[in-house]
């Protein structure tokens, strides 16, 4: 199993168990957790959608809010950013799977999608020092700890 399918495998045993979707059925949570290797098509529509300062700090804000997420107009006031661009970005991000949105009466609350991001860092890092295992860098020898990544 490559890295980055252990890092997606790994914080979808944390959002099922932080969601209170955690199942001990291996069969329902091996359908629940489909692994799909990350491509070059997903991770450039992904840096795409965080080439802006304000979609970065949207990024690292609704990281910080952990599981509970934000709704919009929180997030705007906090950035000091008008609702309707923040809208835009918020968009651009949701398209790329980086957030998810629920809708919630007449507000929308956007949550971080961690496992994406961490199956983008997987991506990025999986030939780390090519076949040289005797390497730091090597993705075997990478500590991926992404328990703090989820919890809150």
């Amino acid at each position: 199993m490559y890295l980055s399918q252990r890092i997606y495998r790994h914080c979808c045993v944390i959002n099922f168990y932080i969601s209170g979707n955690f199942s001990s059925n291996l069969d329902h949570f091996n359908n629940s957790c489909n692994i799909e290797l990350m491509n070059r098509d997903q991770a450039t529509v992904i840096f795409d959608s965080l080439s802006s300062g304000i979609r970065l700090d949207a990024w690292r804000l609704l990281v910080k809010a952990g599981k509970t997420g934000l709704v919009a107009g929180e997030m705007a006031k906090q950035m000091d950013v008008a609702p309707n661009s923040l809208s835009f970005h918020l968009k651009a991000m949701l398209h790329a799977g980086l957030v998810s949105v629920e809708q919630q009466g007449r507000f929308q609350r956007y949550r971080a999608n961690i496992p994406v991001m961490m199956e983008l860092i997987g991506y990025l890092t999986e030939e780390c020092c090519g076949d040289d295992t005797s390497e730091q860098c090597h993705p075997s020898h990478l500590k991926t700890d992404a328990d703090h990544c989820c919890e809150k």
